[in-house]
């Protein structure tokens, strides 16, 4: 089961780094509609790439695979002449990094979700950057994780979300932390920028770096529930006011983590940043044992409090009831 996850993205490697001058060539004499954005060539449902983004899109859908259908997969042409300049450039730098790095420039399929005129843009003048939490840059999601670059998509006119899949240089990736104001690689030694190490979630490409060491390669259009965020599995915890669950943090945390949690939490109050990655970002500075400490604590509290008031309630009803049997026009006053 595991080999048939890899297999797909072991064969789109191997296309992408041994194919590279025919995805120039072949696409120039390709005649089709380009129903969505100049410059894209769709791919016959037949074709073997097809089914193999495909295929490796859907795998890492989760629970939203069932309710999500892949309507189209085009291929950049790289028409134009700026397109293919592009293209080379990524090729040079790619040999460049692969030689400064020994011998693997580790290059990548990552995610980019935007808006169908985005992607139009992207294809045609190439990446511009964005201020985020890990500083000035493109970020990217590893090809395993569809799924959370989706939440990021914008629906069109016609009710589709689009996603761009880039083949990413990442050369030799540093952690970077939340809140960094880096835009570059923090030293020679670097290429790229990651949030986690050993099993990065997010691929920072600076903004020095983002038009040679990304390559927009293929747009993958399908349509998924209306309502994304209600058709993810919900947090089973309790619930607790975030609020609430800052204040509690502060006994336990220093005032630098409990900061960056408010900071994230403004964030996200200003739609800075979606519900989801506020609470990956809480998470990575709390810690889940503490968290769950903290949040059942609150909720124990909550019952006790919920069956006190409950038992309050229930000794109060039971004096007003006496109080009507030693009183018994009292009920008639009260109408």
């Amino acid at each position: 089961m595991e080999t048939m996850a890899v297999e797909p993205w072991d064969l789109m490697y191997h296309t992408a780094n041994h194919g590279e001058e025919a995805s120039v060539s072949d696409c120039e004499s390709v005649t089709t509609h380009n129903e969505h954005i100049d410059g894209l060539v769709r791919l016959d449902e037949d074709e073997k790439l097809h089914h193999i983004i495909e295929k490796a899109f859907v795998s890492g859908l989760g629970p939203l695979r069932q309710h999500t259908s892949v309507v189209g997969i085009h291929r950049n042409r790289y028409a134009s002449v700026i397109s293919q300049a592009r293209f080379q450039s990524f090729r040079i730098f790619g040999r460049a990094v692969e030689e400064k790095c020994g011998g693997n420039a580790n290059v990548k399929f990552g995610w980019y979700a935007a808006s169908k005129d985005e992607i139009g843009r992207i294809i045609s003048h190439g990446f511009s950057h964005s201020n985020g939490l890990y500083g000035c840059g493109v970020y990217l999601y590893p090809h395993h994780s569809s799924i959370e670059s989706m939440k990021s998509c914008v629906v069109d006119e016609d009710g589709l979300r689009h996603l761009l899949l880039c083949r990413v240089i990442l050369g030799k990736m540093e952690v970077v932390h939340p809140g960094s104001q880096q835009y570059h690689p923090s030293s020679e030694d670097f290429d790229s920028g990651v949030d986690n190490l050993p099993a990065p979630n997010k691929y920072i490409v600076w903004s020095t770096h983002m038009n040679t060491h990304i390559l927009p390669e293929y747009v993958v259009t399908f349509r998924a529930p209306p309502c994304l965020k209600d058709s993810l599995k919900k947090p089973t915890s309790p619930w607790m006011p975030f609020t609430t669950l800052i204040s509690v943090l502060s006994k336990f945390l220093p005032p630098q983590s409990v900061n960056l949690i408010a900071k994230h939490h403004r964030d996200h109050r200003e739609n800075k940043i979606p519900r989801h990655e506020l609470i990956r970002l809480v998470r990575r500075i709390a810690g889940d044992k503490l968290l769950t400490e903290v949040i059942k604590s609150h909720r124990a509290k909550q019952l006790n409090s919920t069956n006190g008031s409950h038992q309050r309630k229930a000794q109060s009803g039971a004096r007003n009831r006496m109080d009507s049997i030693q009183q018994p026009g009292s009920s008639i006053e009260s109408i």
